[in-house]
């Protein structure tokens, strides 16, 4: 077997991650199996380069973080910071759509929609693939919109319902990653998916309040 670099190896361990998780789950994946496709001799290979399970997770969903990042920031730039909820929604949900377009891409978003509840927004702190990235700043931008729109949100359910948000987006492609990889055909075009992704999202962040309690 020819020998590899550290940076070739770690390459090895993400890409092979990838599978994996999105194969086995995030909780089920079974380390011995992400070294053997990575084709290593070491059964510690990713303690090794990563210092542990969530390290290589870590990666994974960096280096997805870094495509994704790219097509956002274009369209951040392109929109400003002053559009509106619809244009941020759909600009995020292009972004995220455009890892549909590979198998890799496709594998990467069955994993971040196992991990989406965890991106901080809920507490204001972020996790730490996200911490300073576009992403988040549009997650702040979201925030000031809905807030504009729906004054009378509570705080708390204004964030409760961003991360849901968040939440359903990752699903949502999670689940169209699954079918292209499956091969099952979709009940919608992508394009039709992908616009009435953004205007689901849209409804639920603005929805009114609830009335709780009865009325005498």
């Amino acid at each position: 077997m020819a020998r590899t670099s550290g940076p070739e190896t770690r390459d090895k361990l993400i890409r092979a991650g990838e599978q994996v998780f999105a194969e086995q789950g995030v909780d089920g994946a079974q380390l011995r199996d992400i070294v053997r496709l990575a084709g290593q001799s070491n059964p510690s290979a990713v303690q090794y380069h990563f210092g542990s399970r969530g390290g290589l997770l870590d990666a994974v969903m960096a280096t997805r973080q870094s495509r994704t990042e790219r097509v956002l920031a274009a369209e951040l730039a392109r929109v400003g910071d002053g559009t509106d909820l619809h244009g941020l929604l759909t600009a995020l949900v292009a972004a995220e759509a455009t890892e549909l377009r590979t198998e890799r891409g496709r594998r990467c978003l069955r994993v971040s929609a196992q991990l989406s509840h965890e991106s901080g927004v809920r507490t204001r702190t972020p996790h730490p693939t996200i911490d300073g990235t576009v992403y988040w700043t549009l997650i702040g931008w979201l925030e000031d919109r809905v807030a504009d729109l729906a004054p009378g949100l509570p705080e708390p359910l204004r964030l409760e319902r961003l991360d849901l948000a968040l939440t359903m987006i990752g699903a949502a492609m999670g689940d169209r990653a699954r079918q292209y990889l499956t091969g099952t055909t979709p009940l919608t075009g992508e394009e039709l998916f992908l616009a009435d992704l953004v205007e689901t999202t849209a409804a639920l962040l603005l929805a009114p309040p609830p009335r709780l309690g009865g009325t005498s």
